[in-house]
Parts: structure tokens; C-alpha cells; sequence
């Protein structure tokens, strides 16, 4: 009976012991930058210059805080250093680490640039639309914002490149457009075309980082 009462107090404290022990806490997994991933730029609705950053903006807005002004394709290398691939007017079509686009978007008027990762919801082939992107380096940079014509603009860089097998574009261009709120050009650009001795290219088909953001294809990953 003594034994039998000892087993069962064992029995008890032993019961105890792992009632009191702590459920795990759950491993929640912190977002992080993939191949392939897309970096968008933006900048404050009312930033107020008159750089092309701002006639983008002024053109594209979609009445939100942030204006996406440009987009820049991410790579990881194998140890772990973030690369961007992008067309700029500085760089043309370039490679290069991505302290480099931070330090190019800094703003000189106040206030921060907003830097946001995306991906593609379908991201299976993410490093394929890359190695496609590394083909147009060394271009310059598409100030006609026209196709096909050996230049390449920042999303123009990404819609060309980010064509799966099957050929099937995952930014399709639709009809630009170049005019403010008011339904006037900015002067900005007014005066590149006129130094380009082009007409503004209203309507004709092309690709924005405004629109390139709000696709269904793309999802949220982190802010940088």
C-alpha cells in the first residue's frame, strides 16, 4: 500500500512537470529580399521640383500619398549581397550593388524616399526573368520612352524582361500618358522632347512604376 502510494505521488509530480512546461512559441519567418524581387521607388505626392522624378509623378499619380517614380530589379548573389539591376539617365542599364540606387534616390528637399519590395506571385522563375534583364546592360537609358528602339527605360527594362517561356508578358504596356492632373504636359517634359526634336509620345503604349505597383500579379514583401 506504501509503494502503491508512492508511485502514485510520482505519478502526480510527473503529471505536473509537463503541465507546467511552456507551449513553443511559434517560428514566425521575417520577410527577406529573393531574386527576382522588384524594388519600387516613391517619392511624396507633394515632393514639388521639377525633375523628371516629378513629371513622372505628376503624370501617373493615382491620388495616394506616394508616387512611384522609378522600379529596379533585385538579385541575391551567393553570399547574400543584394544587387540591382535598373535603367537610369546616370547609369544607362546597370548592375550594381544596391547602396548605389539608396544613395541616387536620396532626396535634397526633405523628407525620405519610400523603398518597397515586391514579387511576383509566381515567382518559380524569378532568376530566368534576371538572367533575361542582363542582356540589355550596357544600353542607355530610353529618354524617347519609345519600343524597340535599343534603349530601355526603368519599367520598359522590366516589362521586355519578365517574359516567361511561353511568351507571356507579366507587364503588359498599355497607352502612356504624359499629362498632369490638369491635363497639361509638365514642363519637364516640354523641354526634353524639344531637345530630343520629338513630340511628346501621348498614348503610345509603354509601361510606368505607378501602374507596374498596383498589378495583381505582384504582392507585398518589406520596406527597406
Amino acid at each position: 500500500m506504501k509503494r502503491t502510494l508512492q508511485i502514485s505521488l510520482l505519478a502526480l509530480m510527473l503529471l505536473a512537470g509537463f503541465s507546467c512546461k511552456k507551449t513553443p512559441a511559434p517560428v514566425v519567418e521575417t520577410p527577406h529580399v529573393e531574386t527576382g524581387d522588384l524594388l519600387f521607388v516613391g517619392i511624396p505626392m507633394d515632393y514639388g521640383d521639377d525633375s523628371m522624378a516629378q513629371a513622372i509623378a505628376d503624370a501617373t499619380s493615382s491620388g495616394d500619398t506616394t508616387n512611384f517614380i522609378h522600379t529596379a530589379i533585385l538579385e541575391v548573389d551567393e553570399q547574400g549581397a543584394i544587387w540591382v539591376i535598373d535603367a537610369t539617365i546616370r547609369r544607362g542599364v546597370d548592375r550594381h550593388p544596391l547602396d548605389t540606387l539608396l544613395s541616387d534616390f536620396t532626396l535634397h528637399r526633405g523628407g525620405r524616399a519610400t523603398f518597397e519590395v515586391m514579387r511576383l506571385r509566381d515567382n518559380q522563375h524569378a532568376a530566368t526573368y534576371v538572367e533575361q534583364a542582363k542582356e540589355f546592360l550596357g544600353e542607355n537609358y530610353d529618354e524617347y520612352f519609345m519600343t524597340f528602339n535599343g534603349r530601355h527605360y526603368c519599367t520598359e527594362l522590366i516589362s521586355d524582361a519578365y517574359v516567361d517561356a511561353d511568351g507571356h508578358q507579366w507587364f503588359v504596356p498599355v497607352p502612356m500618358n504624359f499629362k498632369n492632373k490638369e491635363g497639361e504636359y509638365p514642363s519637364y517634359w516640354v523641354r526634353l522632347f524639344e531637345k530630343l526634336g520629338e513630340p511628346i509620345p501621348q498614348g503610345e503604349l509603354g509601361t510606368n512604376p505607378q501602374d507596374m505597383h498596383a498589378s495583381p500579379d505582384l504582392i507585398h514583401v518589406l520596406f527597406l
